[in-house]
């Protein structure tokens, strides 16, 4: 396993070092010699590949290849090379601990400002790429656009890291997931700003979205009932129709199964969360091409629940897989558990 994580941490710094490399000089080429290939698309495993990669792009994969002159050799003929890992929903930006914070993610919140969360979103990240993972989908929680940021830094070579989705500002009812007191959740003393945006009318909602675009989201993360009274389909759709002039997909955050049908029968792109799918909604799902991002993971079944919503959580996986919805591994990684989430 240790060989597995080493070879994969190998390619993927090649994969995202030398694209950082290749602004100084005109061609970096970079050849990596795979013992064996796996190929997930096929369900294959090929053997003796080479793997050319120039200006941190693939150019070719094959058996015989002719290697260019000058070109870095990596041998990885003893080992198995696979492509990297995706991690559909994450919170790159949200570190919520044991000490101080006594994992209370609002006390995270209330006291690091989003300049230390954009550190914190930096290292975060590269543990992600050193683990394996070449994509992260990065879904809120990330304060005054910290997921922004880490993108951008990732893209212009500042720092190593994944290729980076991010949602910029959770949109939501008021209050967004959470219930401030008054006091705290009047107009003019939002705490839950920059957290979520508070969006109840048509036109507050497309706004929320173009806030969103203006500043760097590529992918809209909507909260459909985080709230009882919650978005309705044609909210739904407006926020579909809205994001899509801006080609952008729209996530659903959904905690109930009245919120999943509304999501599903407006289309949306994704669903968030394990939600009490069953096989009427799979279906469907299946029909209209509707990812499942349930944020269902070793550590979250095995420790944080009880034995009843684990068999159910399987069940309903395995109803989803039969039905050929599309699924995703998103892990809904916010918290730091050492050797387990990051």
């Amino acid at each position: 396993m240790k060989q597995r994580i080493l070879l994969l941490f190998l390619l993927l710094t090649v994969l995202s070092g030398f694209q950082v490399i290749a602004q100084d000089n005109k061609a970096t080429v970079v050849a990596v010699k795979a013992g064996r290939l796996l190929d997930p698309a096929a369900g294959t495993v090929l053997n003796n590949q080479i793997i050319l990669i120039e200006n941190g792009k693939f150019k070719a994969i094959g058996p015989n290849l002719a290697i260019p002159a000058g070109a870095e050799v990596i041998d990885l003929s003893n080992l198995t090379v696979m492509p990297g890992l995706v991690d559909a929903h994450n919170h790159l930006a949200l570190t919520y601990k044991v000490v101080p914070e006594r994992n209370i993610y609002y006390y995270t919140y209330i006291t690091e400002s989003t300049a230390l969360r954009a550190i914190q979103a930096a290292s975060n990240g590269m543990q992600m790429l050193s683990s394996g993972f070449t994509i992260v989908r990065d879904m809120g929680n990330n304060g005054n656009y910290a997921d922004t940021a880490l993108r951008q830094a990732i893209e212009q070579g500042w720092i190593p890291g994944p290729k980076i989705i991010n949602s910029g500002i959770i949109i939501g009812s008021i209050g967004g997931q959470f219930w401030p007191t008054p006091e705290m959740g009047a107009p003019g003393k939002n705490i839950t700003y920059p957290e979520y945006i508070d969006a109840d009318t048509p036109d507050e909602l497309v706004k929320a979205i173009r806030q969103n675009e203006l500043f760097g989201a590529k992918v809209i993360k909507i909260c459909v009932d985080c709230k009882p009274w919650g978005y309705s389909v044609d909210d739904i759709k407006l926020a579909i129709g809205e994001a899509a002039k801006a080609g952008l997909k729209v996530e659903g955050h959904v905690q109930t199964v009245d919120g999943a049908r509304r999501a599903i029968e407006a289309g949306i792109w994704s669903i968030a969360h394990d939600t009490g799918l069953n096989d009427e909604m799979h279906k469907l799902m299946a029909k209209k091409g509707i990812f499942r991002a349930g944020t269902e993971t070793p550590m979250t079944l095995d420790e944080h629940t009880t034995p009843e919503r684990y068999a159910r959580t399987v069940a309903s996986l395995r109803n989803a897989w039969e039905n050929k919805v599309p699924l995703t591994y998103s892990t809904d990684a916010d918290y730091y558990v050492p050797g387990k989430t990051r």
